[in-house]
């Protein structure tokens, strides 16, 4: 009789494991991934730096895309929800730096996470909202619709990786303006916000549609053309972000400026590099990318599918422990917090849509 119900009961094990299919190698990856992130979360719910909510933020991302258990997911959201400031943003002051602890920044990748957690208060993130559309540049020089790092600051200052940022944040929460009560609804000016991202694109030459980082900071460098113009280089990660904060504007593929950005991208066409910067910001450059093209509804870039090839990448690269790390540490990125956050954020985007139909190629 025992001997019955043990075989019995192994049968039932292994009718339900053959009825499971087996992990695949991305969702093995991620779920290395989040053991490893949550290997690392405080007692009060921070990841790395609590000076900078950001940092605290993207784990809370990746690991809610991950399907992560509630209780860690609560402690990040509570944490990051204790830095809000009075005035709507999540931050840190930093007094003598002539700042706001990075206070665009942060808020803006705050507020995306709680929003894709689903575990703050709608209040908290409509004032977020106000702090975003507040740091937006006014005036009439090339910096004015762009956001910085601050939205107080020694001088006056704006980017395309922040406003990128701000511009994705605004788009993602808009729903949240229905419960706005007793008042008018918040957001910033987009037609603004387009023209600086405009601004920052080649319109022409062999780097057409190609975007620097701003008007003043040579990261990529320079170079000078025939009539003598110096102007900035266009990287690969910049030229995401041009798509990106145009798909946020609600331009589509379709639309001549993002063609010609992805067209810029078919020609430098690399998950090994961020195209023009080598190593520095590689996972920020992934990052960017699968956010860059999932928005964009791309699905292949030159006879390139980005998600498998992106995918296959990302797996190469993740470390026995189930982190991600760049060796080169600019922007931050020797902190396996935030390599290890931007790839499982990455591999959520690369799954295939369900039951997809052709590739979409983009239209010439």
């Amino acid at each position: 009789m025992k001997n019955t119900a043990r075989t019995a009961l192994f049968l039932a094990a292994a009718l339900a494991a053959a009825a499971s299919p087996a992990a695949s190698p991305l969702d093995d990856a991620v779920a290395r991934g989040a053991k490893f992130l949550l290997s690392r979360q405080s007692e009060d719910g921070h990841f790395s730096d609590p000076h900078m909510p950001a940092l605290t933020a993207l784990p809370l991302w990746a690991l809610v895309g991950a399907g992560a258990e509630r209780a860690p997911l609560e402690k990040a959201a509570k944490f990051v929800l204790s830095t809000q400031r009075p005035d709507g943003g999540f931050y840190v002051p930093k007094p003598g730096r002539g700042g706001s602890g990075l206070g665009n920044y942060n808020t803006s990748v705050c507020l995306s996470a709680l929003f894709e957690s689903g575990l703050a208060p709608k209040d908290a993130m409509l004032k977020a909202r106000e702090y975003i559309a507040s740091s937006q540049l006014t005036g009439d020089d090339t910096l004015a619709g762009g956001f910085g790092y601050d939205k107080v600051s020694r001088r006056r200052y704006a980017d395309l990786s922040n406003t990128s940022y701000a511009m994705s944040a605004m788009a993602k929460t808009a729903s949240l303006e229905e419960f706005r009560t007793g008042g008018k609804r918040v957001d910033i000016d987009w037609d603004r916000a387009l023209a600086y991202v405009e601004g920052l694109m080649e319109k022409e030459g062999p780097n057409a549609g190609g975007a620097a980082y701003n008007d003043r900071t040579p990261q990529a460098g320079a170079s000078t053309n025939a009539q003598g113009r110096v102007a900035l280089r266009a990287y690969g990660s910049m030229t995401y972000a041009a798509v990106l904060s145009m798909c946020a504007a609600k331009l589509d593929r379709g639309d001549p400026r993002v063609r010609q950005s992805l067209e810029y991208m078919e020609r430098n066409w690399s998950v090994d590099e961020n195209p023009g910067m080598g190593s520095q910001g590689l996972y920020y450059f992934y990052d960017i990318m699968a956010r860059a093209l999932s928005a964009a509804g791309v699905d292949d870039v030159g006879g390139h599918r980005w998600r498998s090839e992106l995918a296959s990448r990302l797996l190469a690269l993740q470390k026995p422990d189930g982190s991600w790390a760049n060796d080169n540490n600019r922007f931050w990125e020797a902190d396996p917090v935030l390599c290890t956050s931007f790839a499982m954020i990455v591999l959520e985007l690369c799954r295939e849509p369900a039951a997809a139909p052709a590739p979409k190629e983009m239209p010439k």
